[in-house]
């Protein structure tokens, strides 16, 4: 049955001892009862000035405790949170603030400049900054020491939450998803060994209070994005905690240190670009960090290769990582489970209440065929309602197959005689080289499993005589001729899916969730 996020925080405050850490950040300890006053107090401030029901609140901030207090907050007090890339700009956020109706904007001190450039909105009626003073905002660490009470409201699985797309593909759009349709899709992560998932207020109470299951996550991506957040949530409402890093850049070293002193057990990652640091660093310095506790590893939002997984599984042989494909619009539609028991050779996934359509007739495609299709997530646990403000594109992307709801998104791939499925990449990023589709996905995982590479990035160029070429941006350990890169890569695929240029960078440049930034990776390739 669906249920309140707020209730849910409620419930865990209630059950848990108030002693208990919710979340570790950079040294800092915030108990349970510290995180459940400051969301309180916070939400009752967010009441008293005058926000209505539903009113849109934008979240502006690194990882930090604030930015879980915040989410919190807004749940409780039946507001909608929602996110905003801090590597905005003034006019992109002042785009989403526009487009999502803000009326409240909470943001770190640091982003101060760009809020202060922001156009004046019609929306927006109050300002709350973090981490410091900024002109014309409250400081929310006096406002959540005010009244910390619970706000004893009534509230419905059906208040919304805006999870913005990273508008890789256009502007980005707010995926509405409500409370319900989050706890339901999260639910079946909480169930204990053996037993059913606590369906029931009650049930989740009783859990938490008897201390089962609890256990530390380390969040390393963004919590701005759906992957950081969703584990975040995961754990908080098992009565678990969370450990961040509010540092602006990703350090592997100190990610490696915590998960020892602190003893997570669950690792929250963005594929290659968080795990081939993590085992170049735990490969560099043989016996420095004991990281053989970890009992999980989760990524989602970017393929990591075969080789990475299995040297992490040196390093904590009792893992089980968890590679999910995953959106904004839809849960995880496709899985891979790694053990040291069973390690896959290729990148392929399991279908996990998805199918692969063809995307004139959305028929299933056959398997084993070599046929392209996109991938569609049925709705087995429910779907988001779709765009904010958006009908047209809702009735795009959220579509009724066989009498059940489907969201179709641009992920393309292929389905094996086995049914398990090789993914392709976006259909948006797709290279069109004399007729012939190139998926940079596939050339990239390709480049990495050479030996010296550590990442890569590839897009299509302009050409007078094939419409468009593969090129490519490559970081490596160590100096390596182009030619060897080349030649691995004819080893694995097709000439035509072989970059035509190459260029050796220092860092191949990615987002802070580790997602890929091709306009950068064009920019710097163009420099060369």
């Amino acid at each position: 049955m669906s249920k309140s996020l707020g209730d849910i925080f409620e419930t865990v405050a209630r059950n848990i001892d108030p002693e208990a850490p919710s979340v570790l950040c950079d040294g800092k300890i915030l108990t349970w009862s510290e995180f459940d006053q400051a969301s309180n107090a916070l939400g009752r401030r967010l009441l008293d000035v005058g926000l209505g029901l539903q009113a849109k609140v934008g979240l502006y901030m690194r990882n930090s405790p604030d930015y879980l207090i915040a989410f919190a907050a807004c749940v409780k007090a039946r507001l909608c949170p929602f996110n905003i890339n801090y590597r905005y700009g003034p006019e992109e956020v002042a785009y989403l603030l526009d487009n999502a109706d803000c009326e409240a904007l909470i943001f770190d001190c640091e982003f101060a400049q760009v809020v202060t450039a922001i156009p004046s909105t019609a929306t927006l009626r109050l300002r709350i900054s973090a981490h410091g003073a900024a002109t014309g905002a409250e400081l929310i660490s006096k406002t959540c020491a005010g009244n910390g009470e619970f706000l004893e409201i009534s509230r419905d699985p059906d208040d919304l939450i805006l999870l913005y797309t990273g508008g890789t593909t256009g502007l980005p759009k707010g995926v509405m998803w409500t409370s319900g349709i989050v706890w339901e899709n999260l639910l079946p992560g909480l169930a204990l060994p053996g037993k059913t998932p606590p369906r029931t207020l009650e049930a989740l109470g009783a859990q938490i209070y008897s201390g089962e299951g609890r256990y530390r996550v380390y969040i390393a991506p963004p919590l701005m994005h759906g992957t950081g957040l969703v584990a975040a949530l995961g754990a908080l409402f098992r009565g678990g905690s969370v450990v961040l890093s509010g540092r602006p850049s990703f350090d592997p070293e100190r990610m490696l240190q915590e998960v020892q002193d602190l003893h997570c057990v669950s690792l929250s990652i963005v594929g290659e670009a968080f795990a081939r640091p993590l085992l170049d660093v735990l490969r560099g310095a043989p016996g420095r960090f004991d990281v053989s506790h970890v009992l999980a590893v989760t990524s989602s939002g970017m393929m990591w290769s075969p080789e990475t997984k299995l040297g992490l599984l040196e390093f904590m042989p009792k893992a089980q990582l968890v590679d999910a494909l995953s959106a904004s619009e839809a849960p995880a539609f496709a899985t891979m489970v790694t053990t040291r028991d069973s390690a896959p050779k290729n990148v392929q996934f399991q279908l996990t209440g998805a199918v692969v359509l063809r995307p004139e007739d959305l028929t299933p495609i056959r398997p084993g065929y070599g046929e392209v299709g996109v991938i569609a997530k049925a709705g087995i646990l429910p779907l988001p309602l779709g765009y904010y403000k958006d009908p047209e594109r809702t009735a795009r992307t959220y579509v009724m197959i066989n009498g059940v709801r489907h969201m179709v998104g641009g992920d393309h791939a292929t389905v094996e005689a086995d049914g398990s499925i090789r993914l392709l990449g976006r259909g948006s990023h797709c290279i069109n080289t004399g007729g012939e589709k190139v998926y940079p996905e596939e050339v990239e995982e390709a480049l990495k499993t050479h030996s010296e590479v550590r990442d890569a990035l590839v897009f299509g160029i302009p050409d007078p005589r094939f419409g468009q070429t593969v090129a490519a941006v490559v970081s490596t350990r160590k100096s390596i001729p182009v030619d060897e890169l080349d030649s691995h890569v004819r080893n694995c695929l097709a000439g035509y899916k072989v970059p035509r240029r190459i260029v050796l960078v220092g860092v191949v440049p990615r987002g802070p969730n580790g997602k890929a930034d091709y306009s950068a990776a064009r920019f710097i390739f163009e420099g060369h």
